[in-house]
């Protein structure tokens, strides 16, 4: 018999060799309790200009489980010349993400243990690791677990036979809370950022409590048609039968699984009687969808539903806890029972990460104060004072503000996917209608290929809110871009948003966690990654606020104490969110029918705006956001890669392909077509470069074609005619007018010297193409 020397074991062969059959020997089924090689997380997706990459997932050695979804232990192999241990701070730091009691590591030639319970570390040797049955029973007695208990939280998951399971993050949600019910917690509050599967994990949760019999009677709410009729055709579809959606007003209590909004069992006096016509007591279990809505106010409509039917347990889920005076999810619910935050989601790679384009209005940033007497473009008198960005749109509107909006989103549109989904969020409807009119002049084009290219998405538009639908549905390509102020902040599952334009003031820490999650999810099957934000009203300093990832904190607001009046019956004060504390009757639906005419405003169209400042910012590897302006932010990218002038210009020089050296840098992180903004369009990106990031006085392309006369001079007939061209067409659009071909296939080649093949042939063959390109392109870039 050959002796095994463990300390020449790599880490395959100790898992191979001594490990697995192990733990197998230890009654463990490697069918069904054993996992190896278990991914857990995507890998976080890393976004530089627009190349996207993936890092690596983590991925736990074993996962052992006790039943389906219900993992009891991580064990972490290591190579036999390691120590037992060498695995323990790894498999602890996964086992916490993971939620999972027991930790291991081994060597192969025995095991070290952590239990995360109690604290208790201990070796044992390679022939005694636990029992399934022996662990269970550890837990059970820490967690004082009784057998009635036990027998509740072993309920099934709901298993469509394609393999689908839910995610770690899930799946702590679901046991934390089929655990807490079983214990007898009967209110229950769980924090998932937008874009993690809340509907998904909800559905897994009832199933599991109506399958088991422990709830026979569900109602879900929500607050808006789309969420329930979403749900009930996809996550919940397969209660079937038994499921049923309350509309009309009209109740049928032989169903078991009841989908509701809010508003079809609320309203007046009168219609409110509806859910009266269940018995207190007709619920077992009441899901709560975006609870940090009106339930979560004391004297909501809504929180009298749930008074109403007390004695249901009662599941709030939202990815937006609401802290307010009389507005406080965790005083109803309690604290959360399990978080998953937006940070977290950006880091496992289950949500995308965003850039950030902060871009500064001449007018939002000095203000803007009228001459005296001056009147707007209806005649009315302006008040004489100083108006700030606050006013704009509210009570001051600058029409050619509008315009340069509409006219910076289009060209990010154009530069990037002009058919990539975008929602432009504005102050209010009139703001909202205003922005259509300007987007779509600048849009002609696809206006004109389809007038649905962007569709206003308000509360007043029936029209627009029919389309609604085909904006969140993957395989329909129109409405492009949609233009709201409030309805689609929330609750929109759009899949494919890669643009979310901030043109509205959000003071509110909830709605902006609510807008900014309309971007999160990631759809790589349509190339969606990541997404961008464009702000024009500084909203994005909400990142910087320690509360926009953290725990939520009481905040103390009383209305009339420093608000205007006005603002709050118009709704604008973000903080005070009128629409969701003050009117419990508030048609969410219908989300932004508010009376605009209360407040004085005024129209001037002969003010002039423009962009003075464009800043980046863009998470780094620590999931941090940096900010810095356009030129900054290029000077350092070219500066860790090419230290002194010297090296970028010998790089240029010695590429064949400089069009594709561009493309290069800008998927690496170069923000090219930024930067080309903020110089004359005269000068070639290679001058562009060098200016910004060297201080090397630039010139323009025409000063560069100019140099090139003297390879012309060595040509003749309609070589020399054609090269001329094609240097015209350099000085119009820049360097790609030499080096692609098809720079031949346009006017006035077409027209001249006949289709690419003939002109080919006369310039002398590829050969003698190539060898004129590339003698201008040295001319052209000649020191």
């Amino acid at each position: 018999m050959v002796k095994v020397d463990y300390n020449k074991l790599s880490e395959e062969d100790t898992k191979r060799i001594e490990i697995t059959p192990s733990i197998i020997e230890r009654g463990w089924d490697n069918k069904t309790q054993i996992r190896q090689e278990v991914s857990f997380t995507k890998g976080r997706i890393m976004v530089r200009g627009k190349e996207v990459k993936r890092g690596e997932p983590k991925r736990a050695d074993y996962v052992l489980f006790f039943k389906p979804n219900l993992p009891l232990a991580i064990v972490e192999a290591k190579s036999g010349y390691k120590t037992v241990s060498a695995g323990i701070q790894q498999g602890i730091d996964y086992a916490q993400t993971l939620n999972i009691p027991f930790v291991y590591s081994s060597n192969g030639k025995g095991f070290y243990e952590h239990d995360l319970l109690t604290g208790a570390e201990r070796e044992i040797g390679i022939n005694d690791f636990p029992t399934p049955f022996e662990l269970w029973s550890r837990y059970k007695k820490i967690q004082n677990i009784t057998d009635e208990q036990e027998e509740k939280i072993f309920a099934p998951y709901y298993d469509d036979g394609s393999g689908r399971s839910p995610r770690y993050y899930q799946r702590i949600a679901i046991n934390r809370t089929i655990e807490a019910i079983a214990k007898g917690q009967n209110r229950i509050l769980l924090v998932m950022a937008t874009g993690t599967g809340k509907t998904y994990t909800a559905f897994q949760i009832i199933w599991r409590l109506w399958k088991s019999k422990q709830k026979r009677r569900i109602l879900f709410l929500a607050d808006r048609n789309i969420l329930v009729d979403q749900t009930k055709n996809q996550d919940f579809a397969p209660f079937g039968k038994a499921m049923t959606k309350i509309t009309d007003r009209t109740i049928d209590k032989s169903y078991e699984i009841y989908l509701s909004l809010y508003q079809a069992v609320t309203g007046t006096e009168e219609e409110k009687n509806i859910y009266k016509q269940f018995s207190p007591d007709f619920f077992d279990l009441i899901v709560v969808d975006e609870c940090h809505r009106g339930s979560a106010a004391e004297d909501s409509a809504w929180h009298d539903i749930l008074t109403y039917f007390s004695s249901a347990t009662q599941i709030g889920m939202t990815a937006t806890p609401k802290e307010e005076t009389n507005i406080s999810t965790s005083t109803y619910f309690g604290e959360p029972l399990y978080t998953y935050s937006l940070k977290q989601g950006i880091e496992d790679g289950f949500l995308a990460p965003y850039k950030v384009l902060k871009i500064g209005l001449n007018r939002d940033l000095m203000g803007w104060r009228p001459e005296l007497g001056k009147l707007d473009k209806y005649g009315n008198e302006i008040e004489d004072r100083q108006y700030s960005q606050t006013d704009f749109d509210r009570t001051l509107v600058l029409e050619k503000r509008t315009k340069e909006v509409a006219k910076r989103v289009m060209q990010f549109q154009r530069e990037n996917d002009p058919y990539a989904k975008t929602i432009v969020f504005c102050e209010n409807i009139d703001h909202a209608d205003r922005m259509r009119a300007a987007l779509c002049q600048e849009a002609q084009e696809f206006i004109k290929e389809n007038p649905k290219y962007i569709m206003k998405i308000t509360g007043d538009d029936m029209l627009g809110k029919a389309e609604l639908d085909n904006f969140i549905d993957l395989d329909s390509r129109y409405p492009v871009i949609a233009v709201t102020s409030r309805l689609m902040s929330t609750g929109v599952d759009a899949k494919t948003c890669k643009l979310i334009v901030l043109d509205r003031s959000v003071g509110s820490m909830t709605e902006f966690k609510q807008i900014i999650g309309r971007g999160t999810r990631v759809n790589e099957e349509y190339g969606k990654y990541y997404f961008t934000i464009m702000d024009f009203r500084n909203a994005t300093k909400q990142f910087a606020n320690p509360e926009f990832d953290g725990y939520p904190t009481e905040v103390k607001l009383e209305l009339g104490a420093d608000v205007d009046t006005e603002d709050v019956e118009e709704g604008y004060i973000d903080d005070v969110e009128f629409e969701e504390g003050i009117d419990d009757t508030y048609d969410w639906d219908n989300a932004e029918v508010v009376d605009e005419h209360k407040v004085k405003k005024y129209y001037v169209d002969d003010v002039e705006v423009e962009v003075v400042d464009v800043n980046v910012q863009y998470l780094d590897e620590n999931g941090k956001l940096i900010a810095e302006n356009i030129k900054s932010f290029c000077r350092n990218f070219m500066l860790k890669r090419f230290h002194e002038a010297k090296n970028f210009i010998d790089l240029w020089k010695s590429s064949a392909n400089k069009t594709k050296l561009i493309s290069v840098l800008s998927e690496t992180g170069l923000f090219i077509n930024e930067l080309r903004r903020e110089y004359d369009k005269e000068y070639d990106v290679y001058d562009i470069i060098l200016k910004n990031t060297y201080d090397i006085e630039p010139l323009t392309r025409t000063q560069r074609a100019e140099k090139a006369n003297k390879i012309l001079e060595e040509l003749n007939g309609d070589c020399k005619n054609i090269f001329t061209d094609v240097i015209k067409k350099y000085i119009e659009i820049g360097i790609s007018a030499i080096e692609d071909r098809n720079t031949l296939r346009i006017e006035p080649f077409i027209s001249q010297y006949g289709t690419g093949v003939e002109i080919i042939k006369k310039i002398g063959g590829n050969e003698k193409y190539i060898e004129i390109t590339d003698k201008i392109k040295n001319a052209i870039y000649e020191d």
